[in-house]
């Protein structure tokens, strides 16, 4: 099996979360994204993302609870690859919730 090929201005939900080490395996993120749990504001419309196969944008504001902590984030990249996570903070920056 491969992977969808990865584009320098979009990537699935699920790949995109465990590539910036939000989740250990993509199986996680993609039940995670599955439940809904995740809201994404693109161009000032707020929307849920109930599918792991959504994709997701540099410039979208991702909001989703973790470990008791509600996270906010900003997507600056998309990345190729699940990298070390120094490499995968470079994904994202923290927004005010």
């Amino acid at each position: 099996m491969t992977e969808t090929a990865p584009s320098p201005d979009a990537a699935r939900a699920d790949v995109w979360l465990w590539r910036a080490r939000f989740f250990k395996t993509r199986s996680l993120a993609a039940k995670f994204v599955d439940e809904g749990r995740i809201r994404l504001t693109r161009a000032g419309a707020e929307s849920r993302i109930d599918k792991p196969s959504r994709t997701v944008k540099p410039g979208d504001v991702l909001v989703f609870g973790l470990a008791g902590r509600l996270v906010a984030i900003r997507i600056l990249d998309c990345g190729e690859r699940r990298g070390p996570a120094s490499e995968a903070r470079g994904l994202y920056e923290a927004v005010e919730a």
